[in-house]
């Protein structure tokens, strides 16, 4: 289980990109969800009801807060390339929970994941342009093995089997991410298997910040020296 990780350079970072997503690019925003991230009474203004009413039901503070910021980033930065007000920015689910924009004629795919103090959007345009993304703090998470058995492959949990429990760690995550980008690339879920006839997708890593393992999984990636990194700032 080896993968080659990139490492996050973020580049000037401006809200008016849309005209700039050429077919086959990918742009990566980072949202800092944490306390150092917006005023979450503000960012409340940017969701749409339905949103509101998700954040709302959450019962920890301190969740709700990051959730708030995390949505209220995806808006403005799909508004900037929409060309709408964020309030206005809806986002359904297909028959699988696979989040997709309404309203914007399928020329803009995005994928979305959050963890901890952090958040990630991945956007694409043109043919193949499907996305997966997950990014994950790393964390201990109990019994890694257990978990191992039940999700991945005999060979991926030999590795885990074979190594220290600090490496174990790392590699748990690296093929966690990998596996809920691949399921999110198709929105298959987690526990249904692939699509007869549909393709593997290629999935590639990388470093966000510091503490944390991200994948993103496309039809066909372009080269990680193209991709965008981009920071979101309120």
């Amino acid at each position: 289980m080896t993968a080659h990780i990139a490492l996050w350079h973020p580049a000037p970072t401006r809200l008016d990109l849309g005209a700039t997503l050429e077919p086959g690019a990918l742009h990566l925003w980072r949202i800092d969800t944490g306390e150092c991230g917006a005023d979450p009474n503000r960012s409340r203004t940017r969701l749409s009801e339905v949103q509101r009413a998700r954040v709302e039901a959450l019962r920890h503070d301190v969740h709700r807060a990051r959730y708030i910021r995390a949505l209220a980033g995806l808006n403005r930065i799909l508004a900037a390339y929409l060309d709408q007000p964020p309030e206005q920015i809806r986002i359904e689910r297909g028959p699988t929970g696979k989040p997709y924009l309404d309203g914007a004629d399928g020329w803009l795919s995005f994928n979305f994941s959050h963890s901890g103090d952090l958040a990630l959007a991945a956007l694409s345009t043109g043919a193949d342009a499907a996305l997966g993304v997950d990014c994950e703090w790393i964390r201990p998470r109990g019994d890694l093995l257990s978990i191992a058995r039940r999700m991945f492959e005999p060979a991926t949990v030999a590795e885990l089997d074979a190594v220290s429990e600090s490496e174990r760690l790392e590699r748990f995550h690296l093929a966690w991410t990998a596996l809920e980008a691949d399921v999110k690339c198709d929105g298959r879920g987690l526990f249904r298997p692939r699509p007869p006839g549909s393709a593997v997708p290629e999935v590639a890593h990388l470093v966000p910040a510091p503490g944390y393992i991200a994948a993103v999984a496309r039809a066909r990636l372009p080269p990680v020296a193209t991709w965008r990194m981009l920071e979101f700032r309120d």
